[in-house]
């Protein structure tokens, strides 16, 4: 079986490439062969079991995981700093870290001899406060080594750490985890294999180190004489303990190559290729009995006022237990708005209270704002009752309190039967209703949610639509959900949020944005025809050039948006007669289904697009069909001009 993602070529590779990469090959592996050939395999085992081969082979040792202990114990932090935070001269650091890479091993001996020797820069006071002395001693070995070794663990870290999204580390923060706690909790178990990559490179670097550790720390036996040093003095008496010696080191290092199977730069964690359920076949439980609604208490209140200023510009204020459905175009800065009352987005800033409390100066795992991103952002190394247990755990309560209330939710929203699974062995419908029970359970003051709904069947997410209302009814504080789906907006949110280019459009009631929509978005959203233009004293001058009649126009001059209902569209095969005011030739462009209905996209020179809904017993009478040459009327009663 092909493996996926690798693209097999249909011929032959051309000479010219083919025979210089063989000959690459053979220049590589030859040398190599001729240690296989000239080892005198009878006598290896006593090579390798001499007395200065056994001392050389433990001081390695010794050298190479002190050298790994403190490449882990400084590296770690610089390739996250590396990988996460921008500050003047990163790009210095990052070549000061590679230098060690290319720079010839003597040279970096000599610097070392300069830095740390007893007549370099700090060695004179190394030795005069604590009595350190690095060169000629086992700690300059370990020091030589660490210097070039290092090098591998940080690159390696820093490619797994740029590889991670960082909406897993935020959506830990939104829960109350301090960034340290998240630092240990979530980003190091998701770049393991990057740190496992990085630690053996730099061991195996470590355990072959010559150049730097020779100059630096001399070559005495028992003190800083390692096996590449060893295996030096051998070739000048016993060369063939020398190659000996040399296949043990070769061994050791394809060992490690061979363990890492190619994977150099330590990707993330990705356990997407388990077999997980293609449905959400799982049915959803009963919202349980009121005793396990774990909401607010009814003391605890939290208003909400928000000033919002950079890209997305809004005053916002909302009383406890408000819902508010953002909605808006992509771009509108609907994103941007719960990304800045979380405290993640330099786009804007907003200056937060909530309740009594300034929470703007605050940092994001202060605020009590809890997050659900699209994605969900399920920690992929814990379970979903760990995951849930997550913001508990980090607002200091106790394990076995949190992990009780997290089953609850996890009860509540029908998948507390998954409890011991990991993310990658649940649906996206079951991913999104556990995301949802991790934020519910972390007792936000605010809840900001990010489509949370969308990976959910219909059925399923009637239920927790259900279950969601349930809980926002007795919620102490406020939720803005941001949504695409207008069932939502709706049946969950008290009021309507609706952006444009970061802007307010329209903040209002389901039932006024329904009504009377202020945004074409919305309006097509809602699936109504929407047209903007300047009112006249008979109704709408469209910007897209023609005119449309109605009924009851604002006053003239005014910007204004046309909304024209599909059903009150009306199709002809010829141009009808009678009262409609507004008659427009045209051509179908489209037929798609909705419900028991059609809806056809008709074009027209005189007129914007707009979208008619008939019967398909009315389609078949008029013989429609892609291209056919139609007649479409409103009446000017069937039409709302509301000012913008």
């Amino acid at each position: 079986m092909r493996s996926p993602g690798i693209r097999k070529s249909g011929g032959r590779p051309p000479l010219v490439l083919a025979l210089p990469a063989v000959a690459a090959v053979a220049f590589l592996a030859l040398p190599l062969i001729g240690i296989l050939v000239r080892t005198e395999w009878g006598e290896l085992a006593g090579h390798l079991g001499s007395p200065g081969t056994v001392e050389a082979l433990r001081l390695s040792l010794l050298v190479s995981f002190w050298a790994l202990g403190l490449s882990l114990l400084l590296g770690v932090p610089l390739a996250w700093l590396l990988a996460r935070v921008p500050f003047p001269g990163k790009a210095f650091v990052r070549s000061l870290v590679l230098l060690p890479m290319v720079l010839p091993p003597t040279v970096g001996g000599v610097a070392l001899l300069l830095a740390f020797g007893r007549r370099g820069l700090l060695g004179p006071w190394l030795e005069d406060t604590f009595g350190i002395t690095l060169p000629f001693h086992t700690s300059g070995a370990v020091l030589a080594a660490t210097f070039v070794a290092m090098p591998f663990l940080v690159i390696s870290l820093e490619g797994a750490l740029g590889g991670l999204r960082p909406r897993y580390e935020e959506t830990a923060a939104s829960l109350g985890a301090s960034p340290v706690r998240v630092f240990f909790t979530v980003t190091l178990p998701m770049v393991a294999p990057g740190v496992i990559a990085g630690a053996a490179l730099t061991w195996a670097r470590a355990l072959g180190e010559f150049g730097a550790t020779i100059t630096f720390a001399g070559n005495l036996p028992g003190t800083t004489q390692t096996l590449p040093l060893q295996v030096y003095l051998l070739l000048q008496d016993e060369p063939e303990a020398a190659t000996s010696v040399s296949l043990l080191l070769l061994a050791i290092a394809m060992a490690v190559l061979i363990a890492l199977r190619g994977r150099w730069t330590g990707a993330p964690a990705d356990r997407s290729r388990r077999t997980v359920p293609q449905a959400d076949p799982d049915p959803v439980t009963a919202v349980p009995p009121p005793d396990v609604r774990r909401s607010a208490p009814p003391e605890q209140r939290w208003p909400l006022h928000a000033d919002v200023t950079g890209f997305t510009r809004l005053t916002l204020d909302a009383e406890p237990g408000t819902t508010i459905a953002v909605v808006g175009p992509n771009g509108a800065g609907k994103t941007t708005l719960l990304r800045a009352l979380l405290g993640l987005t330099p786009r804007a800033h907003a200056r937060l209270a909530l309740g009594e409390e300034d929470v703007t100066g605050l940092p994001p795992h202060r605020r009590h704002v809890a997050w659900v991103p699209q994605d969900g952002a399920l920690f992929p190394h814990l379970t979903a009752l760990s995951n849930t247990a997550y913001g508990l755990r980090a607002q200091g309560v106790p394990r076995a309190e949190a992990r009780r209330e997290a089953r609850l939710w996890l009860d509540r929203l029908g998948v507390g039967h998954l409890s011991h699974r990991r993310p990658a062995q649940l649906s996206g419908g079951q991913a999104g209703r556990v995301a949802l029970a991790r934020a519910l359970a972390a007792r936000p003051r605010l809840l900001v949610l990010d489509e949370p709904l969308a990976a959910l069947d219909q059925t399923t997410r009637a239920h927790v639509r259900h279950t969601l209302r349930a809980h926002l009814s007795g919620f102490g504080g406020v939720c803005l959900i941001v949504t695409h789906d207008p069932v939502e907006a709706v049946s969950l949110a008290d009021r309507v949020l609706v952006l444009d280019n970061g802007r307010a459009v329209q903040d209002a009631s389901p039932a006024e944005v329904t009504r009377h929509p202020r945004s074409p978005w919305v309006a097509r959203m809602l699936g109504r025809n929407a047209w903007p233009g300047t009112a006249t004293r008979e109704g709408l001058a469209l910007d897209g050039g023609g005119t449309l009649v109605a009924a009851e126009p604002p006053p003239a001059g005014t910007p204004a948006l046309g909304i024209v209902a599909p059903e009150a569209v009306s199709v002809h095969r010829e141009r009808p007669a009678g009262s409609p005011r507004n008659v427009w030739p045209g051509t179908v462009r489209e037929i798609t289904t909705s419900g028991s209905r059609l809806r056809v996209l008709i074009t027209s020179d005189q007129a914007p697009d707009l979208v008619a809904e008939i019967t398909p017993q009315a389609a078949a009478e008029l013989g429609l069909a892609d291209g056919v040459s139609v007649w479409t009327s409103v009446k000017a009663t069937e039409t709302t001009v509301v000012g913008l």
